[in-house]
C-alpha cells in the first residue's frame, strides 16, 4: 500500500506559532522579556539553533525584538495576532507548494516512462518486429452493441478471452486502454489471442445494438 506524503511543519515554525499564541492569549505581555535560548531549548526539547530560528522568524514579523546582550522582548500583540492568523495561509501554503512541486516532478518522470513504453509498443505494432506479439486488427461495425460502451462495462476479457492492446481511432493509437475507455464507430481494435479467442471476439462485437433491431 502506497503511503501518502504528509506536510511536515518545521519545529522552529511550530515554536514560533506557540510563542505568538501565548502573546495573543495574554500569557506573555508586550515588553516582557522571554527566557534565554538554553532555557527555551530545554522547555521545547530542541536545540538552541532551532530556538534561534524561531526567534528570528518572530523578529522578522515584528512580534518580538532581539536585543544583543539584553535578550528577546515581546514587541507587539497586534503583530502576534496577525502572525497566528496568517499561519495557515502563509507558511503551510509554502509547504504545500513544495509538496506540489515534488509531486509534479514525480508525475513528469512517470509520464516520460509511459511515453517511452507507449512508443516501444507502437513500434512493435507498426513494424511487427516481434513474433511474441502479433495483434489482430478488428474494425467495429457501426451497428455493434459495443458502441458507446466501455471495456469494463462489456467485460471483454471475461466474455471473449481477448486482451486489447490498443485502439486505432482516426490515425491515433491508444495503447492499453483502461476499463473506462468507450468504443466509437470506426474503431479498430487490436487484440491478441489464439484463433478461438479471435472468433469469440468477432462474434461478440458483431452483435447488433438494439437501436438497429
Amino acid at each position: 500500500m502506497e503511503r501518502k506524503e504528509q506536510i511536515t511543519i518545521p519545529r522552529y515554525l511550530k515554536i514560533a506559532v506557540d510563542i505568538a499564541v501565548r502573546i495573543v492569549s495574554g500569557n506573555l505581555s508586550v515588553g516582557e522579556k522571554l527566557k534565554g535560548r538554553s532555557v527555551l531549548s530545554t522547555e521545547y526539547n530542541v536545540s538552541p539553533e532551532t530556538i534561534r530560528r524561531a526567534m528570528s522568524l518572530l523578529s522578522d514579523k515584528n512580534v518580538v525584538k532581539i536585543n544583543a546582550g539584553s535578550g528577546i522582548i515581546v514587541l507587539s500583540h497586534e503583530h502576534a495576532v496577525e502572525f497566528v492568523n496568517n499561519f495557515n495561509s502563509d507558511e503551510v501554503l509554502s509547504q504545500t507548494k513544495k509538496k506540489l512541486s515534488h509531486l509534479l516532478r514525480k508525475r513528469s518522470a512517470l509520464d516520460q516512462e509511459i511515453m517511452d513504453t507507449t512508443k516501444q509498443i507502437s513500434e512493435m505494432y507498426k513494424y511487427r518486429r516481434s513474433n511474441l506479439i502479433n495483434p489482430v486488427e478488428i474494425v467495429l461495425p457501426k451497428d455493434s452493441h459495443v458502441i458507446k460502451k466501455s471495456i469494463g462495462e462489456l467485460q471483454i476479457w471475461h466474455n471473449t478471452g481477448a486482451t486489447i492492446i490498443g485502439i486505432v481511432r482516426q490515425n491515433k493509437i491508444f495503447i492499453s486502454p483502461g476499463p473506462y475507455f468507450a468504443f466509437e464507430v470506426g474503431d479498430k481494435v487490436l487484440i491478441v489471442g489464439d484463433e478461438h479467442v479471435i472468433e469469440r471476439f468477432n462474434a461478440f462485437v458483431t452483435k447488433k445494438s438494439s437501436s438497429y433491431l
